[in-house]
């Protein structure tokens, strides 16, 4: 969506498909982060889109073994919003479909699902479609796969994926929040157990991390267990633990940590999680995606106004985005590693802080790394002084 308005914004003819009537979907991630933020700036859309209902998180902490810790400070960062917004994906999607409908060359066509690629002599050139109106084709210069981490288009293009594997999974589900429960969004880490509860108003959206397919033995323990389990590390929720009295209502996540070996094929790219899945970790995968989508249209807006890119210009998107792809990756491996699988794996022996938490304690400028790292990213982009200059005409 972000590719498509600003390519619109470029006066390129873009279509974007979505293959549902709308974009709600529950435990979609909601952070836009710092970096998505400054993108909003640069596009004079900030104002407009604080607008949208959302939370603001300039502190991340945690509470492990019963004592709290400061992990995040974001009020330091060199951007005009020091903060993370939660704000619905759904709501963030409706906001840029409806400011990219500005453009003449924008199209949305919802209830629309690319079911194969269309090739010509070695090239993609456009593909296959399903909708309300029956099958159909759509002839394009270039077509983006940006359609997820189980990518219709990536299978299609029989693109090789290297899979860096996870050791953990996560179970998400709502829990309703009361006014005096503790504001902090952050995770709680007790006798084996990680719980992580992030503030949205009226209800906290909770993750339980599990070990890799060990959801199944979970459900064979029963409700009441796991209910036993967050009330071990959350114990105020005593009262609202009814609130969960089906498996219904406790999604799976499958963590999935991958990327592409090459992310173009003439006439194809893709981008964000269809390129690389990220791991919950860090809450960046909006944002990788959002980076990939402003590097795109920088070096792509120029070439699309004169017709079809060519293969090099394709795979300048791939040499641009990759570094800071594989850096935010191995640190997600290195946390979901070190930290999260230890962490569950046995309880702690130490009732204690870990030593690492315990100099964070006391340098508090430590906390001033994991925004840098996740919230900024380790190479920001920023849009095109050329794209920034159009406006709706």
């Amino acid at each position: 969506m972000v590719l498509g308005y600003l390519l619109a914004r470029a006066s390129v003819p873009v279509i974007v498909l979505e293959k549902h009537a709308d974009f709600f979907r529950d435990f979609r991630g909601d952070t836009v982060h710092p970096s998505t933020l400054e993108i909003m700036y640069e596009l004079g859309l900030l104002e407009s889109f604080l607008k949208v209902p959302h939370e603001v998180i300039t502190h991340l902490s945690g509470v492990v073994n019963g004592q709290s810790v400061a992990v995040a400070d974001f009020s330091h960062l060199p951007a005009h919003c020091k903060f993370i917004a939660l704000m619905p994906q759904w709501d963030f999607l409706n906001f840029l479909a409806s400011e990219a409908k500005k453009f003449p060359a924008f199209q949305l066509q919802m209830e629309t699902r690319a079911t194969a690629l269309l090739q010509e002599n070695g090239r993609v050139t456009g593909v296959a479609i399903e909708s309300k109106n029956g099958p159909s084709e759509i002839r394009a210069d270039l077509v983006i796969g940006a359609d997820g981490r189980s990518s219709d288009l990536r299978k299609a293009a029989a693109m090789e994926v290297l899979d860096l594997e996870s050791p953990i999974d996560v179970l998400w589900m709502h829990i309703s929040r009361l006014p005096d429960d503790p504001d902090a969004t952050g995770g709680r880490f007790a006798d084996g157990q990680i719980f992580v509860m992030i503030n949205r108003g009226e209800y906290w959206q909770c993750a339980y991390v599990v070990s890799k397919d060990s959801s199944d033995r979970l459900r064979a323990e029963g409700l009441p267990k796991f209910q036993k389990r967050i009330l071990d590390v959350a114990p105020f929720l005593q009262d609202r633990m009814h609130e969960l009295d089906d498996w219904d209502k406790i999604k799976l996540l499958t963590v999935q940590v991958n990327r592409l070996r090459h992310w173009a094929k003439p006439g194809l790219l893709f981008i964000g999680d269809a390129a690389h899945a990220m791991s919950p970790v860090g809450g960046v995968g909006i944002n990788l995606a959002v980076q990939d989508a402003v590097a795109t249209a920088n070096l792509l807006f120029s070439p699309l106004q004169s017709g079809a890119p060519s293969f090099s210009q394709l795979q300048a998107i791939q040499k641009r985005r990759e570094w800071p792809t594989k850096m935010t990756q191995a640190v997600q491996v290195f946390i979901q590693n070190n930290i999260l699988a230890r962490s569950i794996s046995k309880p702690a022996q130490n009732k204690g802080l870990p030593v690492a938490l315990k100099i964070m304690r006391h340098l508090t400028f430590l906390g001033r790394i994991p925004p840098r790292i996740f919230g900024m990213g380790f190479r920001p982009e920023h849009v095109d002084p050329l794209l920034r200059a159009k406006v709706p005409s």
